[in-house]
């Protein structure tokens, strides 16, 4: 195989050092030059980055910005990374690198274009005017870019579905992964804590996570049942959908939530009971996934993404989204019946063997991007 110049596209560096990792692991095997392009990497992540045979590459990116000129800065800062970069294959990874991504690569000439859609996020879950303005500006502009993408790779059957429909995406484009996977003997199977019951929320703290939903019914079960802790596990974020500090701070005055802002997330999910993600819509949750991985029985919302996580009543339970009675009523259930935890926690496991294997969707991308042995 001829050894190749690729360049990953991602929002943030956490897309390539959390989530892409095992993905540039296979890339590297092969001894392929593999450039990283991120808005910014701290010395850590440089590093981290370079010990993985990977070039860290920074362009100029607002993950949630909306001016115009801003935008279009973003597009020549891409574009001449990319011209500097001369990559063989493109793979651009979430919206705005995806369609920024595509278009950059246009005007440099470049062919062999990929993307992923990995959730599709606030605008498209948002009631808002504006919101809803915004996402038929961005419908206009995927069509224009993906139209030179050669593969459109997705998480879920809904997401997949939707572009269709909207002539987004052309069918015989698109790959459906059903999730991206995780590396199952990193999140080993672990007894979940039922002598100290506890429910996790881990990801950024934005509205249509569902985390008011947590908060709330956090706070309608410790009137309850006391003893029964509540973790929250993720930071604060510039997404115009992120709640303020006050919100989540009153919660943790009262003693209803420990937050624990950004840490690492595998040593809290060993100790915690059960999973909970209340979200709107997802691509398929990566913290999902590492959390049935480690053995845990998941609460989560029957909405596109999530649902693809849980076989009801045998591995958790689905709510209604922005349910908080709902979310109440299911907490409720293990509380009542914590045998049942541990049961529905080596379900999620067999599940994650058998849906989110990281090695399996790997070897999916590798083959349908040209770079399989």
């Amino acid at each position: 195989m001829n050894k190749k110049r690729i360049a990953f596209i991602v929002n943030s560096s956490i897309g390539l050092l959390k989530f892409r990792r095992e993905l540039i692991k296979e890339v590297k095997k092969e001894g392929h030059c593999l450039f990283g392009v991120a808005p910014y990497f701290n010395r850590e992540e440089v590093d981290e980055l370079i010990n993985l045979g990977v070039t860290p590459i920074v362009y100029n990116l607002s993950r949630t910005g909306k001016n115009p000129v801003r935008e279009l800065i973003s597009i020549i800062s891409i574009s001449t990374k990319i011209k500097r970069i001369k990559p063989d294959l493109l793979f651009c990874f979430q919206l705005k690198p995806a369609i920024y991504g595509t278009i950059a690569a246009a005007i440099n000439g470049i062919k062999d274009v990929y993307v992923m859609i990995e959730g599709l996020g606030y605008v498209f879950t948002a009631d808002k005017v504006d919101s809803k303005i915004l996402k038929k500006m961005l419908i206009v502009l995927m069509k224009i870019a993906f139209a030179r993408s050669k593969k459109i790779f997705f998480l879920n059957s809904d997401d997949q579905d939707e572009f269709i429909k909207l002539k987004i995406v052309k069918p015989e484009k698109a790959i459906n992964l059903r999730g991206i996977g995780v590396d199952l003997s990193y999140w080993s199977y672990s007894e979940p804590n039922i002598s100290d019951l506890s429910f996790i929320f881990v990801g950024r703290l934005l509205k249509e996570k569902g985390i008011m939903e947590f908060l709330n019914a956090a706070k309608t079960i410790k009137t309850k049942y006391p003893y029964v802790k509540f973790y929250v596990l993720g930071k604060l974020d510039s997404n115009p959908g992120s709640i303020k500090k006050e919100d989540i701070i009153s919660f943790v005055e009262e003693g209803y939530v420990e937050w624990t802002g950004f840490v690492d997330v595998k040593p809290w999910l060993q100790r915690s009971s059960v999973f909970v993600l209340p979200s709107y819509r997802e691509g398929v949750p990566r913290s999902t996934q590492e959390a049935m991985a480690i053995g845990r029985a998941i609460i989560t919302t029957d909405a596109p993404g999530c649902r693809d996580t849980v076989m009801q009543g045998k591995n958790g339970f689905f709510v209604p989204p922005r349910n908080v009675l709902s979310l109440v009523k299911a907490m409720e259930v293990f509380i009542n019946n914590p045998d049942l935890i541990k049961i529905m926690g080596q379900e999620s496991r067999k599940i994650a063997e058998l849906k989110f294997n990281a090695d399996d969707k790997n070897k999916i991308i590798l083959e349908n991007i040209g770079l399989s042995k």
